[in-house]
């Protein structure tokens, strides 16, 4: 049907009746600035839905999604969002949420040429080469794809903490944290796979320290 997504302007109207009948000041709440602790990127998965997986409220989850949930210090994009959550918003924690049955992971593991898409799913090739033996050990190829999801996770993880802006705003106030999540479609959980944020610190700061710690530190003081 054509003129199909007009339903969607129903359902906002519909939204905001049920919004200020909750609380009629809601809209100027939500108007009068955003302080949320988490900066979730996810996937642009049409079935992953941030806020909603997550149980949170408008205002209380800043968002990016991209294809994969990829944090590429290449893009523009992911990057101007990591460095305002942190500098400007002050978040405390920074979820990386893949999710099962991913088809940019998928598309990843198949040899074939994508056009557009081949940059992008480099990157995930990447991560597979890094964890070539240990995927290549996995006989069911289901479980192999799901542990790639898992290990992409991992790996964006260590990309976020790579940065310098996160560096430094940890070592100032021990904030942020780094978590990395997968959502599984089929039963609809958010599993943490409880990412050793601070040892991945120390470990990946011999090589990518991007501060001065003395003058961060004389900044705390």
């Amino acid at each position: 049907m054509p003129n199909s997504y007009l339903k969607i302007f129903e359902n906002n109207a519909k939204w905001i009746q049920e919004k200020l009948g909750e609380d009629a000041d809601f809209f100027k709440k939500l108007a009068s600035g955003q302080k949320p602790e988490y900066l979730y990127i996810g996937c642009a998965d049409s079935r992953v839905t941030a806020e909603e997986l997550m149980g949170m409220k408008p205002g209380e989850v800043f968002v990016h999604r991209n294809i994969a949930n990829i944090v590429n210090t290449l893009d523009m994009n992911s990057t101007a969002v990591i460095q305002y959550a942190v500098e400007h918003l002050k978040v405390k924690h920074i979820i990386i949420c893949g999710h099962y049955g991913c088809g940019g992971v998928k598309a990843a593991m198949t040899p074939q040429d994508l056009g557009l898409l081949n940059p992008w799913l480099r990157l995930i090739r990447d991560v597979y080469r890094l964890h070539q033996k240990e995927l290549d050990a996995i006989e069911n190829e289901h479980e192999r794809y799901n542990k790639l999801v898992e290990l992409n996770v991992q790996e964006q993880c260590i990309n976020v903490i790579k940065m310098a802006a996160v560096q430094e705003r940890y070592i100032l106030e021990e904030y942020p944290l780094v978590h990395g999540w997968v959502f599984d479609l089929e039963t609809g959980k958010l599993i943490d796979l409880e990412i050793d944020f601070e040892n991945i610190l120390k470990d990946i700061q011999k090589v990518y320290d991007l501060t001065n710690s003395e003058w961060v530190m004389n900044r705390k003081k």
